[in-house]
């Protein structure tokens, strides 16, 4: 299949395929759109089934990043880089210096930064070969700690937040007691659960990894399930935290929660999910609009800023979840209807 012909293509600006034959990278690097200014996205490495699965990935990962800093008022476009290859194997110094070489062939169209299966040290690496990696000189912390560069708690921080607005909307009460089923406990995942725990959140947890699953396990009580079970249970919000496309057909009619909000990306397999959850009472936050936290932090940390600035801005997901809500119920519409509409109205025919 041409890449012009698949069905996530949607208007792509740039996709580009690069290997490096001394390393073996193999990468693939979509801008979407570059209206309101240069594409952002963060750079993930997962062992791909096929070249095809990863494209998919980018393509769909590309789009989102252009919605999600339109809706996070951010003067980006949008843009994702994949590698394919496990994370825990394949990656060395050289590697991760030939993605820095594929990333500078975009003379600064496109921005790279950390995503799942990337380090801040890998970011160094690339940053030997490119002038246009982001997340490796960071100055803010939205919680006035030392910054390392990794936005992942800036995200957490973010869908914690927005989470905590979808709650107060749809159940109207605080996250005490509140029953929530986290699927995915890696670096967003994790800290994600640590805010829930502090507010009292009663926490199930599952991962294809067991390391994260047992931390949250011992450091917050959280009840260990099964990656089968996750969406079964009988809790209040589900929190998707991994991969994408996890609310299908299969997952949807298990469902007892009555809120969906997590940091994975393109949580809907299909964008009509959005009504079947509308029509089944279930309040959906548009994945990218509560986990804007990370690409918020990267914004910041290429300006002159604050830690107080930084929080500010990320704390506005809520705001916004809100105001999507109100217009999605008012107008009898899915909210991640509204929230592409939103979106769609500042980032096209700019520039």
């Amino acid at each position: 299949m041409s890449v012009f012909e698949h069905p996530e293509f949607d208007g792509h600006e740039h996709v580009a395929y690069y290997h490096d034959k001394p390393t073996g990278l193999k990468a693939i690097i979509a801008v979407h759109n570059t209206n309101l200014g240069p594409a952002l996205g963060g750079c993930r490495m997962w062992p791909y089934i096929s070249s095809q699965e990863a494209l998919t990935d980018v393509l769909r990962l590309s789009k989102g990043m252009t919605y999600k800093s339109a809706m996070a008022n951010l003067k980006l476009g949008g843009g994702k880089s994949v590698i394919i290859g496990d994370p825990r194997k394949h990656k060395t110094d050289d590697f991760m210096q030939a993605m820095g070489r594929f990333v500078e062939s975009f003379a600064g169209t496109y921005y790279t930064a950390e995503d799942s299966g990337i380090s801040v040290d890998d970011l160094r690496a690339m940053a030997k070969q490119s002038q246009y990696i982001a997340g490796v000189d960071a100055q803010y912390h939205y919680n006035s700690e030392v910054p390392d560069g990794n936005p992942a708690p800036s995200t957490a921080y973010g869908v914690f937040v927005g989470l905590q607005a979808s709650v107060k909307y749809a159940l109207n009460t605080d996250l005490k007691g509140i029953r929530v089923a986290i699927q995915g406990v890696g670096h967003v995942g994790y800290r994600l659960a640590k805010h829930l725990y502090d507010s009292g959140a009663e926490l199930y947890v599952t991962d294809i990894f067991p390391d994260g699953v047992n931390r949250a396990v011992a450091d917050f009580g959280a009840t260990a399930v099964s990656p089968e079970a996750i969406y079964s249970l009988d809790v209040d919000v589900i929190a998707p935290c991994a991969l994408g496309a996890s609310i299908n057909d299969e997952t949807i009619p298990q469902i007892k929660a009555k809120v969906i909000a997590g940091a994975a990306n393109n949580q809907l397999a299909r964008e009509e999910m959005g009504e079947v959850l509308r029509q089944r009472g279930i309040l959906y936050a548009p994945d990218y609009v509560i986990n804007a936290g990370g690409v918020i932090d990267i914004f910041h940390q290429k300006m002159v800023s604050s830690n107080t600035a930084l929080r500010k801005h990320i704390e506005q997901i809520g705001t916004t979840l809100c105001e999507i809500y109100t217009r999605a119920s008012s107008e009898s519409c899915a909210t991640n209807r509204v929230a592409n509409a939103i979106a769609e109205e500042r980032f096209q025919n700019k520039g």
